[in-house]
């Protein structure tokens, strides 16, 4: 076994046997709710929005959790205060929790040994199904046995259609009961949430050069290493983009939160990497270039046009399956050059009849209210075990 999977395994033991200790020993607490982001620390995503309803609704207290200090420990007094609250306060408040949500996979989960009645539910980071994920993919047997152990924890999977849930039976390897497919939390700010103008002058404000202008936001998901990483980049010409089309378009790069840093952008283009809103940036966006990324699933449900640049496409199916052909699949015109992806933008070749039917596929209902049916699904599961 790897060094660095050695300690991981430590880290994870460690972890459990806190939270076994307190689990067993400690009372619940009654109404406690806990949000467990294993990667996303701004929690404005479904987490987040589990945190608006269940205090809407008065009553609960609210816990969350984040790993990004165990990840990022750089050795500094605030990281190891960070560590040293996972490994203790943490561990103490998701043992006692009633409701816990999280939102990615929670390696520790395999070892550990919940409360009777605590109702465990996945959010997941994306909505529909686009790339293959989770047990649908080749793993490392190691990571595959504690990933299905952890899923065992779960009481339920959230999913946005009934006909993507033997798609999520299948990735999270729980029995197709345990999905409940009335939508992604995270969709209600997208829907619902602050205006797009009063979001846009604020953009505007902090990135003026895009002010006048279309605004064109392209945002690729991560490559498995540095190498790939950086051909993401220099496959896209910045300056070529602002020669061609820079008088109409302003171009916005938000870059995925795992990807790995290669190459610094060129030209005229906005890095909105660590801008804190998604939702927010695809509300005011025209027009969404992505390549293999669920983006695509939120951007769909704007109605708004979007291309797929997808110059690796070869490559990266060869390492990464999709659940369907993915020239019909995707709601948009792809590109695998770059001249051609300018050639759609220049004659707004958009491909935007095949959005409809991408929408029917992946979303049942589309609602604004998804975290209040979520809030009521695992109180009603909590009430029944009691």
């Amino acid at each position: 076994m790897p060094y660095t999977d050695v300690i991981k395994n430590c880290l994870y033991k460690i972890f459990a046997f806190n939270f076994n200790f307190c689990a067993r020993f400690m009372p619940a607490k009654k109404d406690l709710v806990v949000l467990l982001s294993p990667h996303n620390a701004s929690f404005n995503d479904s987490l987040g929005e589990m945190e608006k309803e269940f205090t809407r609704r008065g009553g609960f207290k609210v816990y969350k959790i984040s790993c990004a200090g165990v990840r990022n420990f750089d050795f500094t007094s605030r990281s190891f205060a960070e560590v040293f609250r996972f490994f203790t306060k943490d561990a103490r408040k998701l043992a006692g929790a009633e409701y816990v949500f999280l939102n990615d996979n929670f390696m520790p989960l395999a070892d550990l040994k919940f409360k009777k009645g605590t109702v465990i539910t996945q959010l997941w980071h994306a909505e529909g199904a686009f790339k293959k994920f989770g047990l649908s993919l080749e793993l490392p047997e190691n990571i595959r046995k504690r990933v299905e152990q952890g899923n065992r924890r779960l009481t339920f999977v959230t999913c946005t259609s009934k006909q993507l849930v033997p798609i999520y039976s299948e990735a999270f390897g729980v029995p197709e009961e345990k999905i409940l497919p009335i939508g992604s939390p995270r969709i209600d700010s997208l829907l619902n949430g602050r205006d797009a103008g009063e979001i846009k002058e604020k953009f505007l404000e902090k990135y003026p050069s895009c002010r006048g202008k279309k605004i064109v936001l392209y945002a690729p998901t991560f490559r498995d290493d540095e190498i790939s990483d950086s051909r993401l980049l220099y496959s896209f010409d910045f300056k070529k983009f602002d020669e061609v089309l820079g008088d109409e378009y302003a171009l916005v790069v938000r870059l995925h939160p795992q990807f790995h840093k290669a190459a610094a952008l060129s030209g005229n283009s906005v890095d909105a990497t660590g801008y804190p809103d998604v939702n927010g940036l695809l509300k005011i966006s025209d027009l969404l270039i992505t390549d293999y990324s669920s983006m695509c699933m939120d951007f769909a449900l704007l109605n708004k046009p979007m291309l797929f640049y997808a110059f690796d496409l070869k490559e990266y199916a060869s390492t990464r399956e999709f659940y369907f052909d993915y020239y019909s699949y995707v709601p948009g015109t792809v590109a695998e050059t770059f001249d051609g992806l300018l050639e759609a933008i220049k004659n707004k070749n958009f491909g935007q009849e095949k959005t409809e039917k991408f929408i029917e596929l992946n979303f049942d209902v589309v609602s604004s209210q998804t975290a209040a049916a979520v809030a009521d699904a695992v109180i009603r599961e909590r009430s029944n075990k009691k």
